[in-house]
């Protein structure tokens, strides 16, 4: 099979605190999971989901340990409708593994195993897979954690360029301070923003890859590289889109929910916008269409939900 929309980097489970502010060193305390994850994989199972109505292929590119955590990831991308025929067993080391904690002020704290979630390389890569790829998603996670992953993430764009001179490259920076410092950072990024098509960040992250203070200049600073569209990520505030058009920027705002979990909302988000945006639907019906998807997400515990595209037209009103 050679999918529509690929995904590829780290695959994990999350084991996450059940209550807000209760720290990883805390004896006896209640942990949740294992939860599916690793935020290249939210992304293409959110994809997937909503591409069943316009008949979009979904595959993804990673490794996992011959466990039982690699199991349920497995199953999930599959039970959802994505390929999972190159994802690569490793029979050495164990599956990736993330313990979460929450904090009443919307921070989060990690403790990573890194198991076998950093292992992709350029030689999974294969080039018969994107023969009939039009659109490439990449993470910026994938790109930190480790050089052979991120080796992998430059050789995929280059095939997926080559087999398609106009396959859409989709950029989710994931900035991870904690992994890499800044320059670095902007180093093994900027290959990508070379290529990218539709960048997809947080403010946060738009000032750092822009190096400008204030949102609005740091997205006009990233258009001028190139890059067609930039949907700016904004969380319980929705998101804005700006093009190279010199038109002005639109903000789409969210809907009101209960926060559950908002843990791989971006990343839900992205995956409903990338399929929405590849059905030809115009950018504000897109945008909408994919903030409801992340406000479905923040109601359910776990990063992956089960949400259809049905449940999120239903949702929105629309039937």
């Amino acid at each position: 099979m050679s999918p529509n929309i690929i995904s590829f980097g780290e695959l994990l489970v999350e084991i996450m605190r059940k209550d807000v502010n209760i720290p990883h060193s805390k004896v006896g305390s209640i942990y949740k999971g294992p939860y599916p994850s690793g935020a290249p994989a939210i992304f293409i199972d959110s994809a997937a989901r909503m591409s069943r109505p316009f008949n979009f292929s979904t595959g993804y590119i990673g490794v996992v340990g011959n466990d039982a955590f690699g199991e349920c990831i497995i199953n999930k991308l599959q039970i959802d409708g994505v390929d999972i025929s190159q994802i690569r067993i490793d029979t050495t080391k164990t599956t990736g593994i993330a313990f979460n904690q929450y904090n009443s002020d919307g921070t989060r704290k990690f403790i990573f195993a890194a198991g076998a979630a950093g292992d992709l390389s350029p030689e999974d890569i294969k080039r018969t897979y994107f023969s009939n790829v039009k659109v490439l998603h990449i993470m910026g996670s994938s790109l930190a954690i480790s050089p052979s992953s991120r080796d992998a993430c430059y050789k995929a764009i280059k095939i997926a360029k080559e087999e398609n001179p106009r396959v859409i490259i989709s950029f989710d920076p994931n900035i991870r301070p904690e992994m890499l410092d800044i320059e670095e950072i902007l180093q093994i990024c900027e290959p990508v923003l070379k290529n990218t098509d539709i960048l997809l960040p947080s403010r946060e992250e738009a000032e750092t890859l822009a190096q400008r203070e204030g949102f609005e200049e740091a997205c006009y600073t990233l258009l001028k590289k190139n890059i067609s569209l930039i949907l700016l990520k904004q969380g319980s505030k929705g998101c804005t889109i700006y093009t190279n058009k010199d038109e002005n920027p639109i903000h789409i705002p969210s809907y009101e929910v209960n926060e559950v979990d908002p843990t791989g909302a971006g990343d839900s988000f992205g995956g409903a916008f990338i399929v929405s945006y590849l059905a030809g639907w115009n950018l504000l019906d897109a945008a909408r269409f994919s903030n409801a998807v992340g406000a479905l997400k923040v109601q359910h515990f776990g990063p992956m939900p089960d949400t259809t595209y049905e449940t999120v037209l239903k949702f929105m009103r629309i039937i």
